[in-house]
């Protein structure tokens, strides 16, 4: 591993470690809330972590497709990241739906419910789920082409996860952040926050770097591969013309 990465690393869990640290033990509990309120200082982080990893999938997907017949380097670094990025934003938004399900079944007193940001929540985690599979157990570029374009056809449902408690009537609670006038947290709360945000954008950001190595060269190995099979082929085709 580069030396950036061990860097990276060491400032990342310094990061969550502090994150925890304000999360639990300086910021006050919520006053509606409680001691339950303190998960959203892990939900929203982790939710934030999962929109980024979507939109760089989405931006991966978009090169691969531009570049997929002009360009094959790029369009396989393009492709290695969209996998990657896809996988770490599948992580993230599980996680997410977890530690909703945790504050849902200690506020509402139940585990589910089919409510509007929940359902498409779910569906949202489906589809990268299904794109993953499409790309993972089928070969051939084709399978590539149909993963891309799952993949930007599915980022439609992130907005309208984000949108969903604007949209229907929901029991989700109404927007934190961006919200009606209003809205927000308090600024004694912040801090923890901000905390968790930064930490666990740049866990999400330093996984989904190691496993864009890891894609790419295996898809180097795999093209290696096939062009030594090709070689091999026509070496043998041309000793039984002889």
């Amino acid at each position: 591993m580069k030396l950036w990465r061990w860097i990276w690393l060491a400032v990342t869990l310094a990061v969550l470690v502090e994150g925890f640290r304000v999360a639990l033990w300086v910021v006050p509990p919520d006053a509606a809330q409680g001691q339950a309120g303190r998960i959203i200082y892990y939900h929203v982080p982790t939710w934030a972590a999962m929109g980024l990893m979507f939109l760089t999938n989405l931006i991966g997907s978009l090169v691969y497709l531009a570049t997929r017949n002009s360009n094959h380097d790029l369009a396989m670094k393009a492709d290695a990241l969209a996998v990657s990025t896809a996988e770490v934003g599948v992580i993230f938004c599980l996680i997410g739906l977890v530690t909703g399900s945790l504050w849902g079944r200690a506020v509402w007193g139940i585990w589910w419910t089919w409510d509007p940001r929940l359902t498409s929540t779910l569906v949202l985690w489906l589809i990268y789920v299904a794109y993953l599979l499409v790309r993972r157990f089928a070969a051939g570029p084709q399978m590539r082409t149909l993963a891309a374009v799952m993949a930007i056809f599915g980022y439609v449902d992130v907005p309208i996860v984000y949108m969903s408690t604007r949209w229907w009537r929901t029991q989700h609670p109404a927007p934190v952040f961006g919200g009606a006038p209003g809205s927000g947290m308090a600024p004694s709360m912040m801090p923890a926050i901000w905390w968790n945000l930064a930490g666990w954008m740049m866990w999400a950001v330093f996984i989904a770097s190691l496993r864009y190595v890891a894609e790419y060269r295996e898809q180097l190995a795999e093209q290696q591969a096939g062009l030594s099979a090709l070689e091999t082929d026509a070496t043998l085709t041309a000793e039984a013309r002889r």
